[in-house]
């Protein structure tokens, strides 16, 4: 990868990597010393299932709800959205499912290791929000808030970040 600083704040590509996301002076990746490259890459922990992103995710934030909770194993979860549109199944298809809990988005997992993927319209089955652990690198995004505190596990507290905490859903 190239060294933001030789950059010179010009969209560049880095040999084999896709196209460049942004100018140094533009995103915050690129500000943190970090360029992004799209298209993003991500899968499963065993390998079968792998995505792109080819747009830039559009927020991220960390979850407490029990039911990420139980679905993860662990006191919260990150995930970002992506543009409508943006995400596509590159292999594995055929070893994706999901689990819909009756409302809200459906979970989606792949059934070899059962590594959380992203979420899904039970609808239509667009998919708006992907797992951070999923993505191979950097996405380029940072959770910008915490939702559904009220559910913490109490087991772990929540960090002292400084970032926004709300006690049920992210405010639209």
């Amino acid at each position: 990868m190239v060294a933001p600083s030789s950059l010179g704040g010009a969209n560049q590509t880095a040999p084999a990597r896709g196209r460049p996301l942004c100018s140094l002076e533009t995103h915050y990746a690129c500000r943190v010393g970090s360029p992004l490259y799209l298209p993003l890459t991500g899968g499963c922990g065993c390998g079968a299932v792998r995505f792109e992103i080819d747009a830039p995710l559009v927020a991220a934030a960390y979850c407490h709800c029990t039911r990420c909770q139980r679905r993860t194993g662990t006191a919260m979860q990150a995930s970002a959205r992506v543009e409508p549109g943006s995400f596509r199944l590159v292999a594995g298809e055929g070893l994706v499912r999901g689990w819909f809990a009756g409302d809200g988005l459906e979970k989606v997992f792949c059934v070899e290791c059962g590594s959380a993927l992203c979420a899904r319209s039970p609808e239509d089955g667009a998919v708006s929000i992907v797992r951070l652990g999923a993505l191979d690198e950097d996405p380029g995004i940072r959770p910008s808030a915490h939702q559904f505190v009220a559910y913490a596990a109490p087991w772990e507290p929540i960090p002292d970040d400084g970032l926004p905490r709300f006690p049920e859903r992210l405010p639209a």
